[in-house]
């Protein structure tokens, strides 16, 4: 196990975690964005699996938020506002009349402190940062605290910690696209996606959720249980499929009765990804708005290139009940954990 230190652009550093077995994370403290993950191929080839920008700059504005920490709460808030115990807050219009990400000034755009730790299996970075009451918007001082850890199990554990001085929302996740061919070799359209899900929640054509939970028809784009490709959600899918640009930008519920395990195959790499999570749900997102032409590290981008996992509770319960609740009480703990193991594929894709 190993961990290498390089300082870039001023107050940025770049953590390197290497484990024992090829596999090897790249973690910047500016956003806390995941820029390269190393993994062998079935041939033992180590190739990165994730979308990084070639210029570390193009971090300082990231429009696509590629591998950055979200928050203080991930996805959009309909209006730019929510209302909590008789007070209304007023939040940035960056998306449309919508607040994205939590706006401009948010986790993504902040420099956060750091230390680093190694033992015999695992190696890591700890990142802090303190959210002053207003930040962009939002109400009370939150002490938040991210940890990665890389084992020698090939596994990126990502621990989400937070206290707030007052009532908030909070729902934090990690947006990094996944693209498991290999130095972006191919799309993400014949990734093999499996999801415990019997509900995802309906869009609009501004993408807000509308509050409908909806039962996910056997066999249909949306039935991940027992396993699709993303190609067919793109392709040949439905009404909801095509309001987001073709493909998912959807948050699905994970039903209660059955491991929240996410299990993702590419059969021409032979890799495999786990990805586990103690949130209630996730938003699967495949990069339907990624912009034509954008260097990145092995090609320029292009839509479908990568998929985000995003794991957190529903923006959308702020202005409807009946979904994922995110707000935090004043002095709770706010505690959450999202795994990735990265393994040889167990089992040919359908």
């Amino acid at each position: 196990m190993k961990i290498l230190t390089e300082d870039v652009l001023g107050m940025w550093q770049l953590f390197t975690l290497q484990n024992d077995h090829g596999m090897e994370v790249e973690i910047l403290n500016y956003g806390g964005v995941i820029t390269k993950i190393k993994t062998p191929n079935k041939n033992g080839e180590v190739e990165n699996v994730v979308l990084g920008y070639k210029d570390i700059q193009d971090y300082e504005t990231n429009p696509f938020y590629l591998g950055s920490v979200i928050g203080r709460v991930a996805g959009r808030i309909q209006d730019a506002e929510f209302e909590w115990n008789g007070i209304k807050y007023q939040l940035e219009q960056n998306d449309g009349t919508n607040n994205l990400h939590s706006g401009s000034n948010g986790y993504h755009r902040q420099v956060w402190e750091t230390e680093t730790f190694q033992g015999d299996s695992e190696v890591g970075v700890v990142l802090s940062y303190l959210s002053r009451d207003g930040e962009s918007g939002f109400p009370g001082d939150v002490h938040v605290r991210m940890t990665y850890t890389l084992t020698n199990e090939n596994k990126l554990i990502l621990d989400y910690q937070a206290t707030s001085e007052k009532d908030t929302p909070l729902t934090l996740t990690n947006h990094t696209y996944f693209n498991l061919s290999g130095n972006l070799k191919e799309t993400i359209h014949d990734h093999h996606v499996q999801l415990p899900s019997s509900q995802f929640v309906e869009l609009d054509h501004s993408l807000i959720p509308t509050g409908k939970i909806v039962d996910v028809a056997e066999n249909s784009t949306f039935d991940f249980r027992q396993g699709r490709r993303i190609r067919q959600g793109i392709e040949r899918g439905s009404e909801q499929n095509k309001i987001v640009g073709n493909g998912y930008d959807h948050y699905f519920i994970f039903d209660t009765n059955e491991d929240k395990k996410v299990l993702v195959e590419d059969r021409n790499s032979g890799r495999s990804l786990t990805v586990e999570t103690t949130q209630p749900g996730m938003v699967m997102y495949t990069g339907n708005k990624l912009l034509e032409g954008t260097e990145l590290n092995e090609r320029k981008s292009t839509k479908h290139l990568g998929i985000c996992f995003e794991t957190q509770g529903s923006p959308a319960s702020l202005h409807h009940s009946n979904l994922p609740n995110i707000m935090v009480k004043a002095g709770e703990r706010y505690k959450h954990q999202t795994t990735f193991t990265f393994h040889p594929l167990i089992s040919p894709s359908k």
